[in-house]
């Protein structure tokens, strides 16, 4: 953006101090073609993008209109929290390469399912074999069934010895791209399948729910993607984009396999402070295929969670001092779980600037919440950081969101996702901001 662009839009390449930035977030007016609200779930999730549910996933609009506006084909992109893959999918489909980084094991297989395009043919070959093994099941077929008290908390165990089985087949088969396939699609499955509350992203059981039965449930699944793998090829091949290098990397979002100034884009949409809370909502595939047998453990891995160490904290942020004052006089436990998000979120950004070119844009999708009645101003903390680092404003955009597959309430007092009926429920989620900044 050249000068006169950014005094037209209100920056100037200036550092912003701390009320400046505050103040400039505050002002932002919402951008309305920023919310895609004509687009349907159809339009949402095409090709492979409806492959998974996954909770507050950006839509793929987003990343190709920045991708189109700062890249050209060939320009390197990243998403140091690659999430569901949706990044890398219109990364690809335009012709650029890029990689991905997820700490989540469930989000990198998903990830790798939806960014490898398969012959059709030899896809659609191998579900033929699986559904013929697949049909011979009855009750007397001998089955090896995982022993684990969290599975049998949430399967029945006549739906737990059919998905048993399933998982069974689909690893016999020798390789690994289709298997992956396969093991998405299972992994969608499995809340339909377990007395799982339904409508609710928060872990709790039904016991009046008639989970779906495993193995048409399955079927059902593989043949919906079988149809985005098949356009996703076609696309592919049309454009000659089949062999655009798309990688995703189970790692941590502070040690991204990219060189130093590579890399033209950074598109992506961090964690919030309660991101622990992804371990839970995972826990089903994690469990099933053995990513952990201790669910405690799992939410370790986490970004921001209270079980990292609190010492060397490194915030970078007057705002998110100021942040960390007023929880620490509410509850000394939330003060530090957000002050080591940050923390963490900081050495993120020291990593997105290594790898950028000078020029390259790093776009970060993120909106603001509260916990103990404090306000979490993530997106003004992000630009006061990633400022501090030397990055500078290019453009705030702010943008409603029509829907997200996220519960639209909190608790109040927790911030963690709240049930629909409870009583300390509060709205967050009404606007993100899209930070684009500048090395």
């Amino acid at each position: 953006m050249s000068r006169l662009e950014c005094i037209k839009n209100g920056f100037d390449n200036q550092d912003y101090s701390q009320r400046q930035i505050t103040t400039l977030l505050a002002k932002t007016k919402i951008d309305r073609s920023w919310s895609f609200s004509e687009k349907t779930r159809k339009d949402t999730a095409y090709i492979t993008h409806g492959y998974h549910r996954y909770p507050a996933k950006f839509i793929p609009q987003i990343v190709s209109r920045l991708a189109e506006k700062y890249t050209r084909e060939g320009d390197f992109v990243v998403d140091p929290f690659g999430g569901c893959g949706t990044t890398l999918v219109e990364s690809k489909v335009m012709g650029r390469p890029s990689i991905a980084v997820d700490i989540n094991p469930v989000a990198v297989l998903i990830t790798k399912a939806k960014i490898t395009p398969i012959d059709p043919w030899k896809i659609e070959k191998e579900f033929t074999t699986l559904q013929k093994r697949l049909e011979t099941y009855n009750e007397n077929t001998k089955v090896k069934a995982p022993e684990h008290e969290r599975i049998d908390y949430w399967f029945r165990p006549e739906e737990k010895r059919k998905l048993a089985f399933i998982f069974t087949e689909i690893s016999r088969i020798a390789d690994k791209d289709r298997r992956d396939f396969f093991f998405c699609g299972f992994s969608n499955i499995l809340k339909n399948c377990s007395i799982w509350l339904q409508k609710s992203n928060k872990p709790t059981r039904d016991f009046e729910k008639e989970p779906s039965e495993p193995i048409k449930t399955f079927l059902k699944q593989i043949k919906m993607m079988l149809r985005g793998n098949t356009r996703l090829f076609e696309l592919l091949s049309e454009k000659g984009y089949l062999k655009v290098s798309s990688k995703v990397v189970c790692a941590d979002a502070r040690t991204i396999p990219a060189k130093d100034n590579s890399v033209s884009l950074i598109v992506t949409s961090p964690p919030y402070v309660t991101s622990y809370e992804y371990a839970d909502l995972h826990q089903l595939t994690a469990l099933w295929l053995e990513y952990t047998k201790d669910l405690s453990d799992f939410r370790k891995r986490f970004i921001g969670t209270s079980s990292h160490n609190k010492k060397d904290l490194e915030l970078n942020s007057s705002i998110a001092e100021n942040i960390r004052k007023e929880l620490l006089e509410k509850d000394k436990k939330t003060a530090e779980e957000v002050s080591t998000y940050f923390s963490e979120m900081n050495q993120v950004f020291i990593e997105m600037k290594r790898m950028l070119k000078k020029g390259g844009k790093t776009c970060i999708v993120i909106g603001n919440t509260s916990l103990k009645g404090v306000e979490i101003l993530n997106a003004e903390v992000f630009v006061e950081q990633l400022q501090n680092l030397g990055l500078k404003i290019s453009d705030i955009i702010k943008r409603e969101i029509p829907s997200k597959n996220l519960p639209s309430v909190r608790d109040e007092k927790t911030g963690k996702f709240a049930r629909i009926t409870d009583k300390n429920k509060i709205y967050a989620y009404p606007t993100e901001y899209i930070l684009i900044m500048e090395k």
